[in-house]
This record gives structure tokens, C-alpha cells and sequence, in this order.
């Protein structure tokens, strides 16, 4: 009896101690799903932030050392002062752009850019792409939309980037739209597509969850059930009214 008691108690202490270990264990993961994000996230901003304040930091230190005769080195690193410095930057070029003067001065800047051979390509394509960014209001990117890809019955998510027209228009022979395939996990790089307009199925989901999804290779999905409809059945239905005799 007291061997069978002992091993009883031995049981239960084993028991116990296997549920202590359990608790900490999901106290750890919680933990570090909580810690973890914060983590990554203050990593990725103090990078950015780096990296915009070191565009101007050096420069724009020396200045203001030389003329406050400030007794610190002017190798030494003011942070915030480069961020600073690119915003005060920003907004007198924006300001001398909207003005008269300004306004022919970047013209004839451009003009002179267009005329060396390299840079041309490279300043002119970035140009056109930041007016077409900015000019439409923040709507390029905007619109997530479901494609087949690569193969029928095969859904990808990506992003309408505008109304295709010209030679590329064209050559289809049908209203299209340009979409941008991002890739998984960076969604920075990816494919240009142009897909007719009745290959193209609405869903009903914001950038912020597309983005999720695609980043987390579909491991996070929207909170709201997106509902997927297609317009040429949306066309045909609408031009489709159900029969009378159906009805009985």
C-alpha cells in the first residue's frame, strides 16, 4: 500500500510539474508574440530614420556648428538635425516649383537634364512615374483586385495601377487595365501585368489587408469575408433578367 501511495503522489507531482512547465511555456510564446513585433518595428523605424537624417546630417551640422560657433565637434552627429534639414528642403523646392520663377527655372533645369543621354532615361521615367503617383491623388496602388494567374482557376491578388491605352491597348484588342504583382514577403518588387477588363474580379478588401495578406503568404487574412464577383457576370446578369415562367 505504500509503495502504491508513493507512486500515487509521484504521479501527481509529475502531473504538476508538467502543468507548470505547460504555463510557462505559453507565458514565453505569449511573450514573444507580443514582444517581437515591437521589436522588428522599432528596428525598422530607427532604420528609417537613420537613413533619412543621414542624407543631410553631416552637411547641415557643419553648418549650423560654423555659424552658431558651437563648441562641438563638426564630425559629431546631431540626430533629427538631417530630418529636419530634408523637410525644410522639401518645402522650398515645392514652394519654388508653384511659383513663376520657379516654375521656368525647373523647366529649364529638365530641359537640361533631357539632354544627356544616360540621365535623361533615368530622371525622365522616375519623373513620370512620381507625377503619376502623386497627380491621381493617391490612387495608384490603391485598388486591389484578383486576377488568374498564373493559369485559369488560379487566383493572385494585385494591385490596378491605372487604364491601359496606347500600342499596349492596341495589341489586345480590348479595354485592359496595367496591375502590379507584388511578390511574397516583399511586396516592394514584382511583375507589371495588363489584363482585359473581363478577366478582372472585384474584391471587396482595402490595401492595408491586401498587403497583409501578401506578407504573411497568406497565413493573416482580413477580418471581413471578402466577396469576390466578376464583371462580365455582373454584365450578364444585369442584361439577364430571370424568366417569367421560372418564377411559379
Amino acid at each position: 500500500m505504500s509503495s502504491l501511495r508513493r507512486r500515487k503522489a509521484y504521479d501527481r507531482y509529475q502531473l504538476k510539474k508538467a502543468g507548470l512547465w505547460r504555463k510557462i511555456r505559453r507565458n514565453l510564446i505569449a511573450g514573444i508574440l507580443v514582444l517581437l513585433p515591437l521589436y522588428f518595428t522599432w528596428v525598422i523605424l530607427v532604420w528609417l530614420f537613420l537613413m533619412i537624417d543621414g542624407i543631410f546630417n553631416r552637411v547641415a551640422t557643419r553648418a549650423l556648428v560654423s555659424a552658431l560657433k558651437l563648441p562641438i565637434s563638426e564630425d559629431q552627429i546631431i540626430y533629427g538635425l538631417g530630418v529636419i534639414t530634408l523637410l525644410a528642403v522639401v518645402f522650398i523646392t515645392g514652394w519654388l516649383a508653384r511659383n513663376y520663377f520657379g516654375n521656368r527655372l525647373l523647366r529649364w533645369f529638365n530641359h537640361w537634364l533631357d539632354r544627356i543621354p544616360i540621365v535623361k532615361t533615368v530622371y525622365r521615367t522616375l519623373r513620370q512615374l512620381s507625377e503619376a503617383i502623386l497627380s491621381s491623388g493617391g490612387d495608384a496602388f490603391q485598388k486591389p483586385v484578383l486576377i488568374e494567374y498564373p493559369r485559369k482557376g488560379l487566383f493572385t491578388l494585385v494591385f490596378k495601377t491605372g487604364n491601359t491605352q496606347g500600342p499596349v491597348k492596341n495589341a489586345i484588342g480590348e479595354e485592359c487595365i496595367s496591375v502590379f504583382l507584388p511578390s511574397t514577403p516583399n511586396p516592394t518588387t514584382g511583375y507589371i501585368l495588363f489584363v482585359p477588363i473581363s478577366d478582372v474580379h472585384e474584391v471587396e478588401m482595402n490595401t492595408q489587408d491586401a498587403l497583409k495578406l501578401i506578407i504573411s503568404g497568406g497565413v493573416i487574412n482580413p477580418d471581413k469575408k471578402c466577396e469576390l464577383t466578376r464583371n462580365s457576370r455582373q454584365t450578364v446578369a444585369s442584361n439577364n433578367p430571370p424568366d417569367e415562367g421560372s418564377s411559379g
